[in-house]
């Protein structure tokens, strides 16, 4: 018998006391790390069924290892802005299981960004790369650098140092970074440009999210939005009903937000608000994207803008008051832990009934508890914001084989992987015992493909 396919049950307070002193142990060997505590207490505490249906798992001690990355690299980055003076950063890349592939995962460029964030993302990316059905396992990555208000000299000087160190890290069948927060084509491709350099060869699948003119893929920009869309179309037309006539609400306005609101305008919803880190603007006819499109990608302006050309519309500093907004679809799509118990509460006052985690991780456990308990609709982030992943992995494939695929192609290739995705999620939480809850069935569905290769693998 397969060492992973032992079917001896163990007690079910034995699971739950074996994931309960697991939890104190990462947050005792992992002090102040709160973001990482809590992705791994999200997973953990889902997957006590499968712990006691299978103690294989328990045996090979897969969990204390998976909690555990296979390295986190910190790094310093020095650079020259405008002025020559010396300035210093800190990077990281935390590569976190390569059990099904190499290790994958985008680099965030923000001011926030420190071990914990790195590895609650990093540790997020192993299930949500296992659960697009691609050969990637889980990575991620960044720095404590706020491009914002920095010229494109400063910010090539910045990517050009970062990359230096990173390069000792990172190939095309190693572990292969992407973009995320404050990351776009012009970070990449100066990344992209160093690491050739020192490289002494034209690698185009160390990278994704390049510029089409050198290797990148056709509808990688609006993959993530579009995917987080297409998931919960799949979970509303499962419940008989589905966007259109809808009223939506989405936060951020960068490339995650304008593309879930893009995709969710074609399948017949009114999106009324989006915001930005400085407020939020709602037009109660509905927001007119072309206007939102040249404020954010054409002149790099801000949402506020939006008032000037919509002198209807209302412009609110600060974000939280965009979740007292009545809707019945809610797309959070700006950062992690937008959404607390407060904003949850207030959401279902306001007639929401159904959410779609675009950003990583954007409501905390207590919000999560609220929709649940509320019997809203909930699609969360690992599921739902995997078409980034996913067209980035078909990225790999067309760079691997030298082709390039048209728009339709990657389109309808990322439509299947979010179908299935949203399968593969309800049948591993019915299988469980915990049928429509598809957080459970998200954290179930990637764990046990990565569990039974690791088991595979040996220790």
């Amino acid at each position: 018998m397969h060492l992973a396919e032992q079917t001896t049950l163990i007690d079910t307070r034995e699971a739950e006391l074996h994931v309960s002193q697991l939890l104190e142990a990462v947050k005792r060997r992992n002090p102040g790390e709160f973001e990482f505590h809590q992705a791994v207490q999200e997973v953990l505490t889902s997957l006590v069924p499968v712990v006691a249906q299978k103690p294989a798992y328990a045996a090979h001690a897969v969990l204390e290892r998976l909690v555990e990355p296979d390295r986190l690299l910190s790094f310093r980055v020095p650079w020259q802005d405008d002025a020559g003076r010396i300035r210093v950063n800190r990077g990281f890349r935390v590569q976190f299981s390569n059990a099904i592939g190499p290790y994958k995962g985008g680099l965030r460029f923000h001011p926030t960004v420190n071990a914990s964030i790195v590895k609650f993302l990093g540790f997020e990316q192993i299930f949500k790369n296992t659960l697009t059905g691609q050969p990637i396992g889980g990575g991620k990555g960044g720095a404590d650098f706020d491009p914002k208000g920095k010229s494109d000299f400063e910010i090539m000087r910045f990517c050009q140092s970062f990359m230096t160190e990173l390069s000792k890290h990172i190939g095309p069948d190693t572990d292969v970074p992407a973009g995320d927060i404050g990351v776009g084509a012009r970070e990449i491709g100066y990344l992209f440009g160093q690491y050739k350099k020192l490289a002494g060869a034209y690698e185009a699948g160390v990278l994704t999210g390049k510029d089409i003119g050198y290797g990148g893929s056709l509808g990688r920009k609006e993959a993530t939005g579009y995917g987080a869309v297409y998931f919960v179309e799949e979970m509303l037309q499962h419940a008989g009903s589905g966007f259109r006539g809808s009223t939506v609400v989405v936060s951020g306005s960068g490339n995650v937000s304008i593309y879930a609101m893009e995709k969710a305008m074609q399948l017949g919803a009114k999106v009324v608000a989006c915001s930005d880190s400085g407020g939020f603007v709602y037009h109660k006819e509905g927001l007119v994207l072309e206007t939102i499109k040249r404020l954010k990608e054409v002149e790099g302006r801000r949402i506020a803008d939006y008032v000037e050309a919509h002198p209807e519309a209302l412009y609110v500093e600060g974000c939280d008051g965009i979740w007292t907004i009545p809707c019945e679809i809610a797309l959070p799509c700006a950062t992690q832990n937008e959404i607390g118990k407060t904003a949850a509460e207030a959401l279902v006052l306001g007639g929401v009934r159904a959410i779609g985690e675009g950003a990583n991780m954007p409501s905390t456990l207590e919000a999560i508890e609220v929709f649940q308990r509320s019997g809203v609709l909930f699609a969360p982030a690992k599921a739902a914001n995997a078409g980034g992943v996913s067209v980035s992995a078909l990225e790999m494939a067309q760079n691997s084989a030298r082709l390039s695929w048209t728009m339709e192609e990657v389109d309808g290739r990322l439509q299947a992987i979010m179908h299935d995705i949203y399968r593969s999620c309800t049948e591993a939480a019915e299988a469980y015992g915990t049928p429509g809850n598809l957080v459970a069935g998200a954290n179930i569905a990637g764990f046990v493909q990565v569990a039974d290769a690791m088991i595979a693998q040996g220790i």
